[in-house]
């Protein structure tokens, strides 16, 4: 008679699947974007549901010289303009069951909990980069030429459908973006420089882009070191900060799956964006209502709102990236 094996099969009830009960999270890109808005109310008269931000306005420049016997007119100052900023409610909630507690394997709980955090922070940097991408001072690259444009004036003749696949970031876009910010008196918000948000995929043409008014040229004998490390640095004006968080969509020429997709690129200084906040963001652990109290409410809340404060204080660049031209 053969062997009778006591293996697996024979003794299967004993083998059984093993979990890890360390659960991880999802890959996460660090929130950047509600930093950008360093305007906020600084003596706000009562509490409201939208904040009113005034600006003076300069007065015009008197360049002739004064008549010895003549007592010059008086001239009225200008009307101060307006920003307004209004407040909105924002929340998410999620409802975790008692048998849930008790039948994992895990603490659920404690897991639940980090991902409605996430989620406040995660929201609200799309909040804030919603008004952003909304800017009204845009340059964009479409068909090989440059186009530059400032709120309704018609001086920008790219539009984004005109972004092509070959329409990738460049150095002179870059300098484009911190000659206009000068131009328009914007004050640098690090040190002397801009802060650009740029995504990685269009850092990734910037920095294989050759010859001598290119990123790479002063970089091999000066600042090696951003070359090892895949970092724009502090280039042309403006001070690099890469984040795939840059919105980015099947916008650009043609059409379907292979339609161009267009990436935003923002060089901000100080003002660009204003913030109003009724009640900060914060995590809430609802109250247990139900009759049995097997439903624990977990979730966020918050009441704020941002809005453009010195448009002239934003650009909005657009461009595709050979890395990942299409879909």
């Amino acid at each position: 008679m053969a062997n009778a094996f006591t293996g697996t099969t024979a003794m299967a009830n004993l083998v059984q699947t093993a979990y890890d009960r360390a659960l991880e999270f999802a890959l996460r890109a660090q929130p950047m974007f509600r930093m950008i808005a360093d305007k906020r109310p600084v003596q706000q008269a009562m509490p409201g549901s939208s904040v009113v931000f005034e600006l003076y306005q300069d007065l015009a420049q008197q360049i002739t010289p004064l008549n010895e016997l003549v007592d010059p007119d008086a001239v009225s100052a200008g009307n101060p303009t307006t920003v307004s900023v209004t407040l909105n409610e924002y929340g998410n909630a999620i409802l975790v069951s008692n048998k849930l507690d008790l039948f994992s394997f895990t603490d659920v709980t404690a897991g639940l909990v980090n991902q409605v955090a996430w989620n406040l922070v995660d929201s609200v940097d799309l909040l804030v980069q919603n008004v952003l991408a909304a800017g009204t001072q845009t340059l964009r690259r479409g068909g090989g030429t440059v186009g530059y444009g400032f709120g309704s004036t018609p001086t920008n003749p790219i539009a984004t459908t005109a972004i092509t696949g070959t329409d990738v970031w460049t150095s002179d876009m870059s300098r484009f973006a911190t000659t206009q910010l000068r131009t328009n008196k914007v004050h640098p918000n690090r040190d002397s420089y801009y802060t650009a948000y740029i995504h990685p995929q269009v850092s990734y043409d910037l920095r294989r882009e050759t010859g001598a008014a290119a990123w790479r040229d002063p970089h091999n004998y000066s600042a090696a070191g951003n070359i090892w490390a895949g970092e724009i640095g502090e280039y042309e004006g403006a001070c690099y900060i890469e984040s795939p968080r840059l919105q980015n969509t099947q916008s650009g020429s043609g059409s379907g799956s292979t339609q161009t997709r267009v990436y935003n690129t923002y060089f901000v200084g100080q003002q660009a964006l204003a913030e109003a906040v009724a009640e900060e963001f914060h995590t809430v652990r609802g109250p247990v209502v139900d009759k049995l109290t097997r439903f624990q409410p977990l979730g966020w809340y918050g009441v704020a709102g941002w809005t453009l404060y010195r448009p002239e204080s934003l650009i909005v660049g657009q461009s595709t990236s050979s890395a990942r031209p299409a879909a």
